[in-house]
């Protein structure tokens, strides 16, 4: 299924999708944990390559090099439903707010962008903190061009942004208008075709993994 044209698009194509009461709802939101836990995980692949091209930071024995391509990254899974609870509705709040689609894209994506910036900034200064020789953790950004306090790092909340983007204005409008054009116990059959398939996946991958470590 093809979405409209952008400058086909009215605001009320882009409303109504955060209806947290219906069962129809949290139906899209499951999927979506489902989905985008692959999808996060092929997402990931060309943002290292990039990463790893321009700004040399990405280890060659990161696992998603060797990862199978059905292996859930459970990260974008959760950030797809936190996006959802979040991101969904401040974005409807956003199209009614602006005149124009346009408007409301350009805003929505520098909200997503500082937001990124502070989680990551919070993040950093709750369980990131340099030790006494002044090395951080986990991660260590003060190097890289664009940082923010050594923590956060602009190009990455860009790349966060631009993700969450696709997901709001994309992705999870896809899944919702799919479900609704079936009959609710054909919706319901696909759903559970989905989360039966992606728990099949789930299973198969770990048990790789544990006989790899063996």
């Amino acid at each position: 299924m093809v979405r409209k044209p952008l400058h086909k698009i009215t605001k009320d194509d882009e409303v109504g999708y955060f209806a947290p009461r219906t069962w129809e709802f949290w139906r899209a939101v499951i999927v979506c944990f489902c989905l985008f836990s692959l999808v996060g995980h092929w997402l990931e692949i060309p943002y290292c390559l990039f990463m790893s091209n321009v700004f040399g930071i990405v280890d060659a024995d990161y696992s998603v090099w060797t990862d199978p391509w059905y292996h859930p990254y459970w990260v974008y899974g959760f950030g797809a439903v936190i996006v959802t609870l979040i991101v969904e509705p401040l974005k409807e709040r956003i199209i009614m707010k602006r005149k124009t689609l346009w408007g409301a894209l350009l805003e929505s994506f520098v909200v997503l962008v500082l937001l990124s910036m502070v989680i990551e900034l919070i993040a950093g200064w709750l369980i990131n903190q340099p030790d006494a020789m002044g090395e951080y953790p986990y991660w260590d950004n003060s190097e890289l061009p664009l940082n923010i306090f050594g923590q956060a790092w602009l190009v990455n909340d860009v790349c966060i942004g631009i993700a969450a983007m696709f997901y709001v204005w994309i992705f999870y409008p896809l899944v919702c208008e799919g479900f609704a054009l079936l009959k609710p116990k054909a919706a319901n059959i696909v759903f559970v075709l989905i989360v039966v398939g992606f728990i099949i996946l789930c299973v198969v991958s770990y048990t790789q993994l544990v006989l790899w470590t063996w």
